[in-house]
């Protein structure tokens, strides 16, 4: 049974019958529930004119992001603190720790967390990843935010592998200094262009044979096809789902900035789609989460 746009291409995230009400209640007073605007860029256009798009998309999402952490509560009996640590490419790499303020009865487990926006944009920074990085540190974690380089916005022209090998450092380093910072183990964990991040650090250290460090990976919704105007049959939710809170167009142009002319469109610590099944072996415990009414649902399972 076809559902979505390949039901109606009329559907918009506030007509789709699948829709929570509230969902779309808290979409629509910030205009993210109706048909989105056509990107006035292309995935050819000079990249000058990509990185434009690239830091007015950042503007809105930090609009976006600072108006859901107004409405949300903050968590009490959680500190925060802020590291500098040297970068894999001679860069100097900022973490935000977050802990619970009561004193443990022993090493917590960590969460090492990549912040979603294609590899492009957003910061750790913002405020909505900071609530979250909160809100899990309440329940009894110790939560590492990374300020990895993006490939577009306000942090600079980073492309893969720059945020790859910064999320990689940052992992490195918090297992390297587990018992200054009260840790059990970790795990590596990330929502879209973060999903990604999680499963491709996963690769790399698996090459690089540092896999031990890493306990498991949790990738929420992620971003890992680097087909999204390709709509390939066995992705039909592009099609299904296409602009509902991100436009597959959207999603090509923040890869056209991590991986500029698909230099590196096979290869799985680039876009974690590509990974085989001998990549896959012998791996961590890996979860997987996807939303129904996401593009990118198909690319996740």
């Amino acid at each position: 049974m076809l559902a979505g746009r390949l039901a109606d291409p009329n559907y918009t995230l506030g007509t789709d019958p699948r829709s929570d009400p509230r969902m779309v209640a808290a979409l629509t007073g910030i205009g993210l529930a109706g048909e989105l605007p056509e990107a006035p860029v292309t995935v050819d256009s000079p990249i000058e004119d990509l990185l434009a798009y690239c830091a007015a998309a950042e503007e809105m999402v930090g609009s976006v992001f600072d108006h859901l952490a107004l409405a949300a509560e903050a968590p009490t009996g959680v500190s925060t603190s802020t590291v500098t640590i040297p970068g894999a490419d001679g860069n100097e790499l900022t973490l935000f720790v977050s802990r619970p303020t009561a004193a443990p009865d022993g090493p917590l487990p960590a969460v090492v967390h990549f912040h979603g926006g294609g590899m492009a944009i957003a910061s750790a920074a913002d405020a909505a990843y900071r609530l979250l990085r909160e809100h899990l540190a309440a329940s009894g974690l110790v939560v590492v935010g990374v300020e990895f380089r993006n490939s577009g916005g306000r942090h600079g022209v980073h492309p893969y592998p720059a945020g790859l090998n910064d999320c990689a450092a940052a992992t490195r380093w918090v297992h390297a200094n587990a018992a200054d910072l009260g840790i059990s183990h970790l795990i590596v964990c990330g929502e879209s262009g973060g999903g990604n991040l999680t499963l491709t650090v996963t690769h790399k250290a698996k090459r690089e044979g540092w896999l031990d460090e890493i306990a498991g990976a949790y990738a929420q919704c992620p971003y890992i096809s680097n087909r999204w105007l390709d709509y390939p049959e066995e992705l039909p939710s592009l099609r299904e789902n296409d602009g509902y809170f991100i436009s597959c167009q959207q999603a090509a142009l923040l890869g056209a900035l991590y991986d500029p002319g698909k230099k590196h469109s096979h290869e799985p610590t680039c876009w974690a789609l590509n990974a085989t099944e001998q990549d896959l072996a012998g791996m961590p415990p890996h979860v997987i989460s996807v939303n129904e009414l996401d593009p990118l649902r198909d690319e996740g399972l």
